[in-house]
């Protein structure tokens, strides 16, 4: 029987199950089969659909735990004081603001997909079901970047963390006899956070259940510090630090040009998105969600009820932090390795040093669960469809996890913590998240305006009449309600769809220009206004609004879902827009080492994937029984005219 749940149709004319490979093998036709082999979409029988070797056993407190968890780590306790230093100072708040409005319209585009589609691997089963083979193996391609890292950077964070209580004692031993001089990699090898990966990936395999104890009990503690840190920081708060000025600066610092103007905006607007970019790190995680739908006990509802409550809590907690550590102390004091325990001491509240420890170990050992427990989920879900290695979707029967892949993970994970610096990580996953984050949006754009026959799973009652005829493809996303019409623009058909199709590509290249705009041409546009650059932002700009409003006139599909993002098609657009700007503003090294992570994922894809994936071996497994039909009718046909009498 054909992998992935797939039955075939032998009802199904022969006309109907030929395809590019029955073709002549002219140029066209090879590049037509090419094309066909990466934008080949995922389906299975719809009555799969809710099947699944792993153990159901998440409720929508479990997953928001889980959400907060993940998100509300090394963020709170380093990268306030290092943004707030360096790159935005009081404006960190709005650089918190910024990015969390970024994650909030990523957030309800996963919500409206994970209500969709209970199956584990998140944006990359969305994005397979939706857009073809290979958008969706460079989405799970850039997940696995940001699990990997992610997991490897707050490893780091944790150690540092640790080895600060113990007056650095693990940092100065490994400086002395274990230093590498290296360009690219860390000052020294970090054991100690390749030790705490491991031992955290054999929690992650001996069961789903055990993690998340773990996982609710560190969350809770950790949402209690924060708390306190608030409270504590709003009592202590000094409102003049958001009106430093520069005169004030020069007097207490010797290095003046580094620490800005002063003011609220002491690296202006620019640093302020450039700190946006870089916080955008902090509320990754919750995605980690939407790749457990496997695992939830009633994924529909509890998936976007839990993604969206989690990223409200997360970013109340990064607002309050950030705003009580800059009116604590002026920014150009924050200690960029521990700023929270050196404002308290600032203040004379030294004491605080110990609690804040506790939440800070709390947090990031959350963090570093809800890093690393996605992960084995995305390579189960493209391991189980051959995009790459399947030996990696095996299932422990006994704990009912992926054990070969959460092993693999851990281990990968560990060495890129014992060899790589923190800053060098957190850039390089935020472009894969962006990226990732990018095309969900551009997804549930597709989606919303398709014709509900073409790409919805229709529902049971609607199945059983159909069960005779047997011609109608069945898809994953799905569940269909013809009866029901849009309201004034009439049903959506193949040609709308169409049209919102071209029209989201189009739209995404022009942003991308429009967005290059803003950041490379910033002096041209903001400072020594030049005529030709404010002209062509204004060209895209008019353009992306007619796009807009040719996307907004057409119907949407009519289908019955739980959770629908609101405001279409206006919220993801802009959800595409925040993403690609804050990409553009990573720096050059991050551009080539994402483009390196990818080059090695093009030779997995196009050396294994493309020619092993279950949708590969279905097409040929549905052209060989196509083939052996043709050959009954043929032998049925010489029988006939060979027994019928020769007229004389």
């Amino acid at each position: 029987m054909p992998t992935g749940g797939y039955i075939p149709d032998t009802s199904v004319p022969l006309l109907d199950t030929m395809g590019p490979e029955d073709e002549p093998m002219t140029f066209s036709g090879c590049m037509r089969d090419f094309g066909g082999r990466l934008l080949r979409r995922k389906y299975v029988d719809p009555t799969t659909v809710e099947q699944s070797e792993l153990s159901r056993c998440l409720n929508t407190l479990d997953l928001t735990f889980l959400g907060v968890g993940s998100t509300l780590g090394a963020g709170v306790y380093v990268l306030t004081g290092t943004v707030s230093r360096e790159t935005a100072g009081p404006a960190i708040v709005l650089s918190f603001f910024v990015a969390a409005v970024a994650s909030i319209l990523a957030g309800l585009c996963y919500a409206e997909f994970g209500a969709r589609v209970p199956k584990s691997g998140s944006a990359y089963v969305y994005s397979y079901v939706t857009v073809g083979e290979l958008w969706a193996f460079i989405i799970g391609w850039n997940m696995l970047l940001e699990y990997v890292i992610g997991t490897a950077s707050v490893a780091r964070a944790w150690s540092a963390n640790f080895d600060s209580l113990i007056d650095y004692r693990i940092r100065n031993f490994s400086q002395t006899h274990l230093a590498m001089h290296v360009n690219g990699l860390a000052e020294y090898p970090d054991f100690f956070s390749l030790a705490l990966t491991l031992v955290l990936t054999a929690l992650l395999a001996l069961g789903v259940k055990e993690s998340t104890r773990f996982n609710n009990l560190f969350t809770g503690l950790n949402l209690c510090v924060i708390t306190f840190i608030m409270v504590a920081g709003f009592i202590k708060a000094d409102g003049k630090n958001w009106a430093i000025t520069h005169q004030q600066i020069l007097n207490e610092t010797t290095n003046s040009t580094m620490d800005g103007t002063g003011g609220f905006f002491p690296f202006g607007a620019s640093g302020m998105l450039s700190g946006a970019a870089t916080c955008f790190y902090a509320f990754v995680g919750f995605d980690a969600i939407a790749t457990t739908g496997e695992e939830v006990k009633n994924p529909q509802r509890a998936i976007p009820i839990s993604i969206v409550v989690s990223l409200t809590i997360c970013f109340v907690a990064y607002f309050g932090v950030s705003a009580a550590l800059t009116m604590m102390v002026p920014y150009y004091t924050i200690d960029k390795d521990a700023p929270l325990p050196h404002a308290f001491a600032a203040v004379g509240f030294t004491a605080a040093k110990y609690i804040i420890a506790v939440g800070a170990v709390c947090a990031l050992s959350t963090s570093l669960l809800g890093a690393m427990f996605p992960m084995p989920r995305v390579i189960y879900a493209m391991a189980s469809d051959g995009v790459i290695f399947r030996f990696l979707s095996k299932v422990n029967q006994r704990t009912q996890t992926p054990v070969i892949a959460t092993a693999l993970s851990g281990l990968l994970s560990g060495l890129m913590a014992l060899l790589f610096d923190l800053k060098e990580l957190v850039d390089m996953m935020s472009i894969g998240t962006l990226q990732a984050y990018t095309l969900v949006a551009a997804c549930v754009l597709i989606l919303r305006y398709q014709p509900v026959e073409k790409t919805d799973l229709e529902e049971e009652s609607e199945d059983e009449d159909d069960e005779g005829d047997g011609k109608k493809d069945r898809r994953l996303l799905i569940q269909t309600n013809r009866s029901s019409r849009c309201v004034g623009r009439g049903a959506a058909t193949e040609r709308t769809g169409s049209i919102v199709s071209y029209a989201v590509l189009i739209l995404g290249v022009i942003i991308v220009g429009l967005t290059a705009l803003l950041v490379y041409a910033e002096k041209a546009l903001f400072t020594s206004v030049s005529w030709w650059s404010v002209l062509l932002v204004c060209l895209c700009a008019a353009f992306v609004l007619g796009l807009t409003n040719i996307i907004w006139i057409q119907p949407e599909s009519s289908m019955n879902l739980k959770f629908k993002v609101p405001a279409l098609p206006v919220l993801p657009i802009v959800s595409m827009f925040v993403n690609i700007y804050l990409m553009m503003k990573l720096s050059a090294p991050t551009w080539i080492r994402f483009a390196v992570w990818m080059a090695v994922g093009f030779l997995i894809y196009f050396g294994y994937g493309m020619w092993h994936s279950t949708e590969h071996i279905r097409k040929q497994e549905s052209l060989a029984l196509a083939r052996q039909q043709a050959q009954v009718h043929s032998s049925s046909s010489n029988e006939t005219v060979d027994s019928t009498p020769l007229l004389s």
